[in-house]
């Protein structure tokens, strides 16, 4: 089959394009060739700016796929071009979408099913607000999915929707489980916002990779969207205190007013899986109609632990001392 990615570079990318070639296929990734890749040199590169219709269609001109991965769609002005250039013109088109369109909903209770999507959507948070940035984010996704239910329901387009929550891979390029392994290797304390936490509801990317796969080459689930995670739903506690066992480290846990955390920029470096936009999804309907399966926690934790140990730590670490000095604060009285 001829595959072509949208992205392809980061995080899903390259274990994708590493499945693909496994299984015999031909592989094209079309991206702006500005994030420096190491994939095999069998993979065609085809450049262009997504989000400038004008490049897509000269990189696209003629070509036609079996198969469209879309990992890098965020408007919905980007679905309508994506589903002008390439209808008549691919077999299936798999877009990556984000369990963050269910928390734009109101009344919805955890964990989220597929048919929770349609209903009254919460009003935008006020500009400027952290919480503004992260419905812009959910809306833009939300338009994507609209234009492809409506390109599949007039026109046949072939499109199939995957919802996806945190992905946890070796190439994570925000480095959220590389902050805590990093942190924990040193043996001081992880600082948490105080309060109640989302629950933890992740996903593998090797989990990902594998459904996407089998989405291309079965032919299945088109015009269907579907929900993919980890079976398990576990407390912020419980989750930090497996990692920690995986590494052979004791957890020790600060918590601080997030307020206060936000306001020293610890934040989302500190503690990634405090984030209060965390979707829970329910993949019932993955396991049912494609025969998703998911890693076990516990084996995604030790496999990603060992290969972040060996790495230096992230960006994000920099301001580790600072956490320390906080940390060591926190007993006293103001």
């Amino acid at each position: 089959m001829e595959i072509l990615i949208v992205g392809g570079t980061r995080n899903l990318g390259p274990g994708l394009v590493a499945a693909l070639l496994a299984r015999g296929h031909r592989v094209a990734v079309c991206n702006r060739g500005v994030t420096p890749d190491d994939l095999p040199a069998e993979v065609e590169r085809l450049r262009a700016d997504r989000r400038e219709r004008a490049e897509l269609e000269r990189a696209l001109a003629g070509r036609s796929f079996d198969g469209v991965v879309d990992t890098a769609l965020y408007a919905g002005a980007e679905a309508a071009d994506a589903v002008e250039l390439l209808d008549g013109r691919v077999g299936r088109f798999v877009a990556l979408s984000s369990g963050q369109v269910y928390l734009l909903r109101e009344g919805l209770a955890r964990p989220f099913v597929e048919e929770d999507y349609d209903g009254p959507v919460m009003p935008p948070p006020p500009a400027g607000t952290p919480d503004r940035a992260e419905w812009g984010y959910g809306a833009g996704k939300r338009e994507v999915e609209d234009r492809l239910a409506e390109a599949a329901a007039r026109r046949g387009f072939p499109a199939v929707v995957l919802r996806l929550p945190m992905i946890h891979g070796e190439r994570d390029h925000y480095h959220r489980l590389h902050n805590y392994v990093a942190r924990l290797a040193d043996g001081g304390p992880i600082l948490l916002p105080a309060g109640p936490h989302l629950p933890v509801r992740h996903v593998d990317a090797v989990d990902v990779v594998r459904a996407i796969v089998e989405l291309l080459e079965t032919g299945r689930g088109v015009g269907r969207a579907y929900n993919l995670s980890q079976a398990e739903t576990l407390p912020i506690e419980e989750c930090l205190e497996r990692l920690a066992r995986s590494l052979g480290r004791p957890l020790e846990l600060v918590r601080l007013p997030r307020a206060r955390l936000l306001a020293e920029g610890l934040l989302p470096a500190a503690s990634p899986f405090s984030n209060p936009w965390m979707s829970e999804l329910d993949p019932a309907r993955a396991r049912a109609e494609l025969n998703f399966a998911a890693t076990p926690f516990d084996t995604t934790m030790a496999r990603l632990a060992r290969h972040y140990a060996t790495l230096p730590p992230p960006a994000g670490y920099a301001q580790r001392p600072r956490e320390l000095v906080l940390a060591s604060r926190a007993g006293e009285r103001p």
